[in-house]
């Protein structure tokens, strides 16, 4: 008797570009998840774009892409789970000749990528700043045909951190992809950046504009979607005292093993050119627009935490529980979402769909958290991106209706003291900015009147740069601080 069953259809393929603690807690999570049920339609390869994290890939290799995941609850509860959703993992070359190639294959329908929201180098106006030589070289390269430069990023303070911009890579990538005939493809940001799918595609359009490929540039627009998307988990980078952890609890000496927190969240427009895994089955809320969601998360987490993180450095602390604990930094970071922040997301014309008040408390007591140990120094990086990105929007926002700025001035007041610290070198641990000129940064410091000099820079506040109103609320704001800061050395 003739078999006349289907034969199985092809496995997909996600290909994920930044294998960093965030990825493997969050999207190799849910997709994890998802084949724990039974559904196995869709496999996922990562790899690096820069030469960074070299052990832990190297461990992932020798373990197969498999991985521990330890996370812990508010109350101190843990939990350890075997990651095994991550089928290949592609060693690093400078060339990305192993990204490009599964970037390029038929079966890659969803690519998607973790660069932080310094890495898509777009001033206040979303242009491309091209005043970074990373960014600068790497056009240069793909003009050749490359996939990217080894100009080291400005603004890092890690010896032999060097490699591709996401504008680079995913460039050449999708000329491959052009080339092979391989089909469309979704782009699916996983950033804390605001509009995070429409910015990152307008910067990766700007780019491919700016080598003249107009061939590819057609083929791109016709090909590819960029949803939105909105993530949260807090993670912070592993410790020896994780890997420890992990083996008191399962006998397994897991080099590659992670700790998160256990509270999670990730929404996506649902927008996708090629198909895409069946997300919403295991809590991933698929929706038509993420705007609310991005904006609550950006503002009232994401600034928080910078705020605190700075804070909290400024008072010696190490960790963002210790300065969550502290009454006074909790105030300031309580104050600035309840006055500044909820009036401007919650209107009459137009009411948050989201209990601001409740995602509030909920993200202090995340943040409170002291078996999550995240430090200052991994929450308080990239200020200069996240002034803009995370803080600026709500002060633009009240000046515009004639409101108070005085408690989000709070937080570029603490940066702008953190920044000086800097300067003088008195911050125990080495700063990481991408967006940060140094030399930019210092004259600042250097200024006869710092609160001037930071409220002049465009990068931060765009059209909002030398605004009396900005100035007077940081002088307001920067005497606070420095009340602060007196307090803790009495």
């Amino acid at each position: 008797m003739q078999n006349t069953a289907s034969p199985p259809s092809p496995r997909l393929t996600l290909l994920h570009l930044g294998l960093g603690s965030f990825h493997r807690a969050h999207l190799a999570l849910y997709l994890h998840q998802l084949q724990e049920t039974g559904d196995r339609r869709w496999t996922l390869a990562a790899g690096n774009l820069r030469p960074d994290m070299a052990d832990t890939l190297e461990a992932l290799i020798a373990q197969h892409g498999a991985y521990t995941l330890e996370t812990v609850t508010p109350q101190g509860e843990h939990a350890y789970t075997r990651i095994t959703s991550i089928q290949t993992v592609v060693p690093y070359d400078p060339d990305l000749s192993g990204l490009i190639r599964i970037g390029a294959d038929a079966s890659t329908r969803i690519i998607s990528f973790t660069v932080t929201e310094a890495g898509y180098y777009l001033d206040a106006g979303h242009q491309l700043d091209l005043s970074f030589a990373d960014l600068q070289a790497d056009l240069d390269a793909a003009r050749l045909g490359q996939a990217g430069s080894t100009q080291p990023p400005r603004g890092a303070d890690v010896a032999g951190d060097r490699g591709h911009t996401i504008y680079g890579a995913l460039t050449a990538m999708l000329r491959a992809r052009m080339q092979a005939g391989a089909g469309p493809v979704t782009l699916l940001n996983c950033d804390n950046l605001r509009h995070s799918g429409e910015r990152s595609r307008d910067g990766l359009l700007q780019f491919i504009a700016l080598l003249g490929d107009t061939a590819l540039l057609a083929w791109v627009q016709q090909n590819t979607r960029n949803p939105n998307a909105m993530v949260d988990r807090i993670t912070p980078r592993p410790t020896p005292a994780v890997l420890a952890r992990v083996q008191a609890a399962t006998g397994v000496y897991d080099p590659a093993a992670l700790m998160a927190e256990s509270f999670i969240q990730w929404v996506i427009e649902d927008d996708f050119i090629a198909g895409r895994p069946a997300w919403e089955t295991v809590g991933v809320e698929m929706v038509s627009s993420v705007q609310a969601h991005e904006e609550a998360k950006i503002r009232l987490l994401n600034a928080t935490h910078s705020g605190i993180a700075w804070a909290g450095t400024l008072a010696g602390y190490q960790f963002i529980h210790e300065g969550t604990h502290d009454p006074v930094i909790r105030r300031f970071a309580y104050d600035y979402v309840t006055d500044d922040v909820m009036p401007v997301l919650d209107t009459p014309e137009h009411p948050s769909p989201l209990d601001l008040a409740k995602y509030r408390d909920v993200v202090l007591d995340r943040f409170g958290n002291p078996a999550i140990a995240d430090t200052n120094q991994r929450v308080a990086m990239d200020g200069f991106s996240k002034i803009p990105g995370f803080i600026t929007p709500t002060i633009r926002e009240r000046l515009a209706r004639g409101e108070s700025i005085a408690s989000v001035a709070m937080l570029p007041a603490l940066f702008l003291a953190y920044l000086q610290r800097w300067h003088a070198g008195l911050i125990p641990y080495a700063y990481q900015d991408q967006a940060m000129d140094p030399a930019v940064a210092h004259a600042m410091c250097e200024a006869a009147d710092p609160v001037a000099a930071f409220c002049a820079d465009g990068l931060l506040w765009g059209t909002l740069a030398n605004d009396e109103r900005l100035v007077s609320a940081l002088r307001t704001a920067t005497a606070r601080v420095t009340q602060f800061i007196k307090d803790r050395q009495a």
